[in-house]
């Protein structure tokens, strides 16, 4: 990390265990104000800037800023930010399903977008400096819409994420229910089970890349080990999902891209 640079993870409160993977909060007071691609790892996120909000690549080419509270659905494509100040963020990762009942409409809504939610959170404060108090003052106030909105799980779909996570074959179901499972996986994931398997399957390339020397041998046996077939196929995959080879990406890719992508990312069981 830069000089001052943080980052770090917290698990979430019992009672929002079946919504919320986990809680994190990121802080350099000083990044290079480099572009960076953020890697799709198959959660939905409420992010939260303290301080300056990242700018984002539109699809026009021109950096703008994001809301200083946003909700990122799933990512199936690249998406490029770059900071302009000084960077503080307390964030909710939620579980691939977790966030139906928190945003109120259907995740297949807000797929590749970020989505403006100052106005739900307006007044959320936190401790500058605190990663604790950050992530602690994040999970009242989710604990307070969670009990105000009566969140639930649909076990299917739940059991379904389960089943791709782990690289397994889901429940027998007629052609009718498996269409039935597939519309409520769309609207509560944001994205086809066998999109967001392949989400899973390149996310996992980093688990076993990431610490080593990113060079193409390296990155090779990543993607066999996250159960590519060939290098074609996976460099197929850094192109749909980061925009760029391997070998770019961790050349390129510093400060909260590189944290994110760090994470370790098991199958839940």
């Amino acid at each position: 990390m830069g000089e001052g640079e943080r980052y770090e993870e917290f698990a979430p409160p019992e009672a929002l265990r079946p919504f919320v993977r986990l809680l994190w909060t990121y802080a350099a007071p000083a990044p290079t104000g480099g572009v960076q691609r953020i890697a799709p790892d198959g959660c939905p996120e409420l992010v939260i800037d303290l301080a300056a909000p990242y700018e984002e690549e539109g699809e026009d080419g021109v950096f703008r800023p994001q809301p200083s509270v946003i909700f990122a659905g799933q990512l199936t494509r690249p998406m490029a930010i770059r900071p302009v100040g000084a960077v503080e963020i307390v964030a909710a990762k939620f579980e691939p399903d977790g966030a139906r009942a928190f945003l109120g409409r259907p995740l297949i809504e807000a797929t590749d977008l970020r989505l403006d939610l100052t106005a739900l959170l307006r007044g959320f404060t936190a401790p500058s400096g605190d990663p604790a108090g950050q992530a602690a003052a994040l999970a009242d106030c989710l604990e307070t819409l969670r009990r105000a909105g009566d969140w639930r799980i649909d076990p299917a779909v739940r059991a379904e994420v389960a089943a791709v996570e782990r690289e397994e074959q889901g429940p027998s179901l007629s052609s009718a229910d498996r269409r039935a499972l597939q519309r409520r996986f769309r609207d509560r994931v944001g994205v086809a089970p066998r999109t967001l398997r392949s989400v899973f399957r390149f996310r996992r390339i980093f688990d076993h890349a990431l610490g080593q020397d990113a060079d193409a041998a390296s990155w090779l046996e990543a993607g066999l080990a996250a159960g590519y077939f060939d290098q074609p196929q996976m460099a197929r995959d850094f192109r749909r999902f980061l925009g760029c080879t391997a070998t770019e990406w961790a050349r390129e890719q510093m400060e909260l891209a590189r944290q994110l992508a760090s994470q370790s990312y098991k199958p839940q069981g």
